[in-house]
């Protein structure tokens, strides 16, 4: 069953959808795409691991959905504390064993996941489906500084916005046709989302060290389920998160043709949350 209720951090309220599946259960958080609520990827993922035994719990970060914040901006840190406090809401709830909580991240999510993760240690094991796992150092490698003029570019428009997704290669924050087919058909309809964000949130995307986090994980267990061809969310920085993460760890190739195909489409959704619910209840037992 469903139930609605609110995550409170840094003074803001979230809106969340609390699915239990029985006392003592593993229990997750989900985080999700850029600009993604919970009505999307992240509530279909939390109800097919409900499915599966797991406890769930889906929300809008801040600035996103139904919750309180600074409107159509990706404020990283201040996703990392919607995190926490999430976690702090499932330790809290009578029917959540608080040693048997994990997180799970899909797209930017997946990146978001690992850094929380590798800084709260009450996450016992974190999931990365078509993560985002994002490496500013690797960003500017080839070209430094270019890397350099993009982020004075965002700094320059911090306040100004533009649409997340366009069709025919009209500037958007994610562009190209992929993420159109997506957000900007019926197949992500959800009320409370919006084609909006801002160009600070670009910088954050782009300053964000998901990768980093990877050695700071220590013995937590992480899956990673990544599509072979994917070209939003590089498999090269999720082979190499799996490879730099110390603790016990398992990699499932997908040979899905597109980096939404992990969104909503089969049979690549089933068999990640197979993978998923399986590998979190081999890991999340009682300590």
């Amino acid at each position: 069953m469903l139930t609605h209720i609110t995550v409170h951090a840094d003074g803001l309220t979230l809106a969340g959808d609390l699915r239990v599946a029985g006392d003592g259960a593993p229990a997750v958080v989900l985080t999700g795409p850029f600009t993604g609520v919970k009505e999307q990827v992240t509530g279909g993922y939390a109800a097919r691991l409900h499915e599966r035994g797991i406890t769930t719990l889906a929300f809008d970060h801040r600035g996103f959905g139904q919750s309180e914040g600074r409107r159509a901006h990706e404020d990283g840190q201040g996703k990392l504390a919607d995190l926490r406090a999430a976690v702090s809401v499932l330790a809290a709830h009578p029917a959540v064993d608080a040693n048997r909580i994990g997180i799970v991240g899909i797209c930017l999510g997946g990146g978001y996941a690992v850094r929380a993760a590798a800084g709260d240690p009450r996450l016992r094991a974190v999931v990365g489906i078509a993560g985002a796992y994002n490496s500013p150092a690797r960003f500017a490698a080839g070209d430094p500084e270019g890397y350099r003029q993009a982020l004075a570019s965002f700094i320059d428009r911090w306040d100004e916005e533009l649409p997340a997704v366009a069709a025919g290669g009209a500037p958007a924050a994610m562009g190209g046709d992929e993420p159109f087919a997506y957000y900007g058909t019926g197949r992500s309809t959800a009320e409370h989302w919006e084609n909006r964000v801002t160009h600070g949130s670009l910088h954050t995307l782009m300053t964000f060290d998901a990768l980093g986090a990877a050695p700071l994980l220590s013995r937590t267990p992480l899956l990673v389920v990544h599509g072979r061809t994917d070209a939003y969310c590089s498999p090269e920085l999720a082979e190499a998160l799996y490879e730099q993460a110390t603790g016990p760890k398992r990699l499932l190739w997908l040979d899905a043709a597109q980096h939404i195909d992990l969104y909503d489409v089969e049979p690549y959704v089933t068999r990640a949350a197979d993978e998923t619910a399986e590998f979190l209840r081999s890991v999340l037992h009682d300590r």
